[in-house]
């Protein structure tokens, strides 16, 4: 992780759970990170607590809703500003909405798509367009996908959501052999975590909290540093070495 000391690192969703951990990780070992969010209170509280602790990097709250273009096209460009670009793009932010496809709302699957899938694009592209004009040749794009992006045995009210994934894992994909069809050295990874203890279920289950307990407390579950924990790895591999996925199960886990 030593070539990555003083570098830039955006990582969208960083207020809790995943992207606050690997928010987190990355100040630890000496980044610039923009952890940015719809509500900015917790990664500001992070920020604090990564300073405190004496961490060699820094962690930059950015105020953003993904699921709106112009806000991440406003992000970019304020990073272009105040940090000269970005040099790893972590795709983290996501959500489901308990939508069937039978019968599901189209609000809802278009949220999903909206955050899931467009953000991811736009991002990536955006991220990809400021290490081309600085001649970054050495960036990493990491998308935080599921392992549902890869199977099909999913509950009902997942199915869209995991459509979402599969989408992901797709662009994974084409954005791994764009790169390749430009000589480019920046790689790119898809990080698919099984499940995983964090806010999102919560918020899945908004309206009923209790549907939320039974879900971690039914199955074996990961820790959000468990992921970060995949970053730093994934990051960390030799210049020559693209950990294109990576899958990361608890070892119970059945799905």
């Amino acid at each position: 992780m030593e070539r990555w000391k003083d570098r830039v690192a955006l990582v969208t969703g960083a207020s809790a759970g995943i992207g606050a951990a690997v928010a987190r990780a990355l100040v630890q070992h000496g980044m610039k990170v923009v952890g940015c969010a719809r509500s900015v209170d917790k990664i500001e509280k992070l920020a604090a607590e990564c300073q405190s602790a004496g961490f060699p990097g820094t962690l930059i709250p950015y105020k953003c809703d993904v699921s709106n273009e112009e806000e991440i096209l406003s992000m970019f460009s304020a990073i272009k500003t105040l940090h000269q670009g970005v040099d790893v793009c972590i795709n983290n932010a996501g959500l489901a909405r308990p939508e069937p496809l039978l019968n599901g709302k189209t609000e809802g699957w278009r949220t999903m798509i909206d955050v899931n899938v467009l953000a991811v694009s736009i991002c990536t592209r955006e991220a990809y367009q400021s290490m081309k004009e600085r001649n970054v040749d050495d960036g990493h794009i990491i998308n935080i996908n599921s392992i549902l992006g890869h199977i099909y045995q999913c509950f009902n009210f997942a199915h869209f959501y995991c459509a979402t994934k599969h989408a992901v894992t797709a662009l994974t994909e084409g954005i791994r052999q764009e790169l390749r069809e430009l000589n480019s050295h920046i790689r790119v990874t898809s990080i698919s975590p099984g499940g995983v203890e964090t806010e999102f279920a919560y918020r899945l289950f908004d309206k009923d909290p209790h549907n939320s307990e039974n879900l971690y407390a039914g199955r074996p579950c990961l820790s959000s540093g468990n992921i970060s924990d995949a970053v730093l790895y994934v990051l960390g591999a030799p210049a020559h070495v693209q950990v294109h996925e990576l899958i990361v199960r608890s070892t119970e886990e059945v799905l």
